[in-house]
């Protein structure tokens, strides 16, 4: 088959839900990809961070092949030994605490939403305060829950019991809390809101104000978990931690995976029956997420990505010093935003043509996320690529 065709197929069959770009791609390793034509891709925003540690890495695809031909499904009525161990992995790597998997982000987060109206429900608690410029997925509730209005339009009613403040601003949570308020749900990088990274005083006060409520405070970890900020979870670089976590993306190095990461407090909150899902944490799921967590573990990526991502910013800013369209570089280890004098969709499509793919988001902010493998070359190749779009 050529583009052509898989493009026929796609739109006769699949609704059209994306504006997708014509390309097929067909095969990857790392962070390269080749598409349907032969054509090959340096790939710095691989799957919205779904490749986190590269594209088919060989112990995520070793341990898929080695489970699918055992067992692929197990309905969670029964045990499954593979899920025990990924959940203790995950605790064990965060907080004490106990872990439900689901099948997404938006999952975990209705998940995660779920428990902290549960946890308030005796007390007639059920508003859950998030941020203005916020994501957190694509579900009735989760376009309610986050702060903007563009993924709303054309769903109205939506869920009540959200209520939006603006990022960084303490005061604004403060006065922002009621009788009825019953968690908070933030990102510590607002990811698809543009790169905007909490302040360290930020998150403090914010752990405070939950405290001093009795509020459940929630991190959505979905896009910044598993290493991408150079720990093994985003708030670990903040010092504090939350009382829930949700996971998702790079958790499963490709394959479709959630989790709500409870801590003790709140770990027996969804009882039998309050909650669930089908697919969750399946026998192939978890020995593919089981694989991630040994290839960051054995293969030091962690330590890579820290070293990387700086070796990243500096290119970076060297650009900014030579590019008056550079606004801004901003970012923590591999998780990194340039932002723009100009919007950005047209620079992103010049990278494209020349090989490099990285992502625009809010009009203009190029949003590069390379994997957790990348090496000092292939950060060199795609800045040469991004600087001679930028010098057009």
């Amino acid at each position: 088959m050529n583009t052509k065709q898989v493009m026929d197929l796609y739109d006769k069959y699949v609704m059209g839900t994306y504006t997708r770009v014509p390309l097929v791609f067909e095969k990857a390793t790392g962070a390269l990809v080749e598409d349907i034509e032969g054509k090959k891709y340096l790939d710095f925003f691989p799957g919205w961070a779904v490749s986190g540690i590269g594209h088919c890495h060989p112990r995520v695809a070793s341990a898929i092949s080695r489970q699918a031909r055992k067992l692929i499904h197990v309905s969670n009525n029964y045990y499954s030994a593979l899920q025990g161990v990924l959940a203790g992995k995950i605790v064990e790597h965060s907080f004490p605490g106990k872990v439900f998997f689901c099948n997404s982000g938006a999952e975990a987060n209705e998940g995660a939403i779920k428990l902290a109206r549960k946890y308030g429900h005796e007390k007639g608690r059920y508003e859950v305060i998030t941020m203005k410029n916020s994501f957190h997925g694509r579900s009735l509730a989760m376009i309610a829950a986050t702060g903007q209005e563009k993924v709303k339009l054309g769903f109205e009613p939506l869920p009540e019991g959200f209520k939006h403040i603006p990022f960084q601003d303490a005061g604004a949570l403060e006065s922002a809390v009621t009788e009825k308020t019953a968690a908070v749900m933030m990102e510590l990088i607002q990811c698809e809101g543009g790169i905007n990274i909490a302040s360290n005083e930020y998150v403090k006060r914010v752990r405070e104000i939950c405290d001093k409520n009795d509020l459940v405070l929630i991190f959505d970890e979905v896009q910044t978990g598993m290493g991408r900020t150079g720990r093994m979870f985003c708030y670990q670089n903040y010092g504090i931690k939350p009382d829930v976590m949700t996971l998702a993306k790079s958790l499963g190095g490709g394959v479709p995976i959630g989790a709500v990461v409870a801590g003790s407090k709140f770990a027996d909150t969804l009882n039998p029956g309050s909650h669930a899902s089908t697919f969750g944490g399946s026998p192939l799921v978890s020995a593919a997420a089981l694989g991630v967590f040994e290839a960051i573990e054995k293969d030091k990526l962690l330590r890579n990505a820290v070293k990387q991502g700086a070796y990243l910013v500096s290119k970076l800013e060297a650009l900014k010093k030579k590019y008056g369209i550079i606004k801004d570089v901003r970012g923590m280890a591999l998780t990194v935003g340039l932002e723009l004098n100009i919007e950005g969709q047209t620079v992103y499509e010049k990278c494209l043509k020349k090989g490099l793919i990285i992502n625009c988001t809010q009009k203009n902010i190029l949003r590069i996320m390379p994997p957790l493998t990348v090496k000092k070359n292939e950060i060199d190749k795609a800045v040469l690529i991004l600087e001679s779009v930028l010098a057009q």
